[in-house]
């Protein structure tokens, strides 16, 4: 999806509302709304190279259950609370934030905090964040991609 598609840039999607998924269900249901539509999303980790084409369906999947898992392993809380999609029943833009590099996603501290990971079925553009992203995170963002094409 384009920013002509929507009528909206890149940026004004990245700042648009958004709906927090509170619960780990709601977080289960949104994977299975996003896997049931597997095609057509752009995979990014703020602070890599944006990619230029969607993910093909099977990396998606196996993204949402990596991610899935690291985010129940590292959010050590009885509520999910850091991933916001645009639409939790049709999403086209979801913002995942890192556990240990959470901020303030709501900007209420006036910083605003960049997600980790972006879902988008826009191509996305290049996002620096000034924190530097930990080796834990890019050994474990390349080991997941490591021998696809997405």
């Amino acid at each position: 999806m384009s920013a002509t598609e929507t009528g909206k840039t890149f940026e004004a999607c990245l700042t648009g509302p958004f709906q927090g998924i509170v619960s780990w269900t709601q977080l289960s249901q949104l994977w299975e709304v996003v896997c049931a539509r597997a095609e057509g999303w752009y995979i990014y980790a703020i602070g890599e190279p944006p990619p230029v084409s969607p993910a093909e369906s099977e990396t998606l999947i196996r993204f949402t259950q990596e991610m899935d898992a690291l985010l129940r392993r590292e959010h050590r809380e009885d509520y999910c609370g850091i991933v916001y999609a645009d639409d939790k029943t049709n999403p086209t833009f979801i913002k995942i934030f890192d556990p240990h590099n959470l901020g303030s996603s709501c900007g209420s501290s006036g910083l605003k905090t960049l997600p980790g990971w972006l879902l988008t079925r826009m191509c996305p553009e290049r996002l620096t964040d000034p924190r530097p992203l930990p080796e834990g995170r890019k050994r474990w963002w390349r080991g997941l991609f490591a021998g696809s094409s997405g």
